[in-house]
């Protein structure tokens, strides 16, 4: 058997397992006439392919894959997963989790994407600083107000304390602090 046969039917084999192994591909969204497609891995784990999105925005896929490699956190959750193309053929091409997809496309620059789709870019991008600082903003305001109550807590159970002790002491003259330190605490 000559090594060219061999090879086909291992490209064969890979290609059937390939399309044997992938999930459904749903198109999400049509963006400048192309498909962002949803599909899945053999362990149902949702995943974005970004090359209709970079056809989509008009920007450099290969550029976009170096910026993925460079990247510490993209690089370890990017995987190579077959998915519809916009001519309905197969094609094994770099996915990211669905839930890291929206923090890629804060990455890309508007001023680098088709001039049809720059403002919506941009748009997008500040929708994003704005999610981020509500997120955080919200959350900040939480932790204040819950020490604010931690705190009270903390003096009402101080107050309570002391007047326990004083009660201890003098049993007769104490008594309205502890009523009163209960109103307090209340």
């Amino acid at each position: 058997m000559s090594n060219g046969s061999k090879s086909v039917r291992a490209e064969t084999a890979a290609q059937f397992i390939l399309n044997f192994i992938v999930m459904d591909t749903k198109t999400l969204a049509r963006v400048n006439n192309v498909s962002i497609v949803l599909t899945s891995d053999e362990n149902n784990r949702k995943l974005i392919p970004i090359r209709p999105i970079c056809e989509a925005l008009g920007i450099d896929e290969d550029v976009q894959n170096r910026k993925l490699k460079e990247d510490d956190f993209l690089s370890s959750v990017a995987t190579l997963s077959v998915a519809t193309g916009s001519d309905g053929k197969r094609y094994e091409m770099v996915c990211l989790p669905y839930e890291f997809i929206f923090g890629w496309l804060f990455t890309i620059n508007p001023k680098n994407v088709k001039e049809e789709a720059r403002e919506a870019v941009s748009k997008y991008r500040i929708e994003c600083y704005k999610a981020l600082f509500y997120y955080f903003s919200s959350q900040s305001e939480f932790l204040e107000e819950k020490q604010k109550i931690v705190d009270e807590k903390i003096v009402a159970y101080d107050l309570l304390r002391e007047n326990f002790k004083q009660a201890e002491k003098k049993p007769e003259t104490s008594q309205n602090r502890l009523v009163q330190s209960k109103r307090f605490y209340l």
